[in-house]
C-alpha cells in the first residue's frame, strides 16, 4: 500500500493535465528524486512528446472557449493517463495489485476532470479572458507543486488534492445553473451556425 497516496495524488493531477504528469514524474524519476516511477515514463521520448503536449494545452488552456473544447477532446484521455501512470508506478513497486491501481488513479482523475471542465463552463459564461488565465495558471501550478510534494511527502499531497478535490467537486455543484448556462448557448451557436450553412 505504500505507493497508494502517490496514485491518489497522480490521479487527481491526471485530470486536471496529464500531460505535466507524465513529464513530471519521468523528469524526477530521470533525475534520480523518486524511485516510484517506472523507467517507462522516464525515456526521452516520453519526455519529449509530454512536454511539447503540455505547452500546447497550457497555451489552449488559457483561451475561452477553446478551453472547453480541449477539455471535450480530454474527457477520455485524461482518465486514461490517470490509470495508465497509476498502473505502471503499482507495476514497479508490486505493493498494490495492477488493476486496482488502474481503478483507484483512472476514478479520481475522471471526477478531477469533471471539476476541471465543469469550472471552466462556468468561467466561460463571462466574455472576459482574465479568469480563464487566471484560473489556468492556478492548475498548472498547483499541479506543479503538488506532484513535486508527492515525491518527498506522499501523504500529506494525497491529502491535498483530496481536499481540494472535494472543494472542487462543491464548487461545481455550486456553478451547475452556469454550466447549464454554458451548455444552453453553446448548443444556440450551433444550432444558429446549422441554419446559416442551409441559407
Amino acid at each position: 500500500m505504500s505507493v497508494l497516496p502517490l496514485i491518489f495524488t497522480a490521479g487527481w493531477a491526471s485530470g486536471i493535465n496529464a500531460y505535466a504528469v507524465v513529464f513530471l514524474l519521468g523528469l524526477f524519476g530521470r533525475i534520480g528524486w523518486t524511485d516510484d516511477v517506472p523507467a517507462g515514463l522516464e525515456r526521452t521520448d516520453v519526455l519529449v512528446a509530454a512536454g511539447v503536449l503540455f505547452l500546447i494545452e497550457a497555451v489552449a488552456d488559457k483561451i475561452p472557449y477553446l478551453d472547453s473544447f480541449w477539455d471535450a477532446v480530454h474527457t477520455v484521455v485524461r482518465p486514461a493517463s490517470g490509470a495508465v501512470v497509476s498502473a505502471l508506478i503499482a507495476g514497479q513497486d508490486d505493493s498494490l495489485p495492477t488493476l486496482f491501481a488502474a481503478a483507484v488513479g483512472g476514478t479520481t482523475a475522471l471526477a478531477s476532470h469533471i471539476v476541471k471542465a465543469g469550472t471552466r463552463m462556468a468561467i466561460n459564461t463571462s466574455p472576459e479572458p482574465v479568469t480563464n488565465i487566471a484560473m489556468s495558471t492556478a492548475e498548472d501550478l498547483s499541479v506543479g507543486g503538488i506532484i513535486t510534494l508527492a515525491v518527498f511527502f506522499p501523504v500529506l499531497a494525497a491529502v491535498i488534492a483530496a481536499i481540494l478535490l472535494a472543494i472542487g467537486l462543491w464548487v461545481v455543484y455550486l456553478c451547475a445553473s452556469r454550466i447549464r448556462r454554458y451548455l444552453r448557448r453553446r448548443r444556440e451557436r450551433r444550432e444558429t451556425r446549422a441554419v446559416d450553412g442551409l441559407e
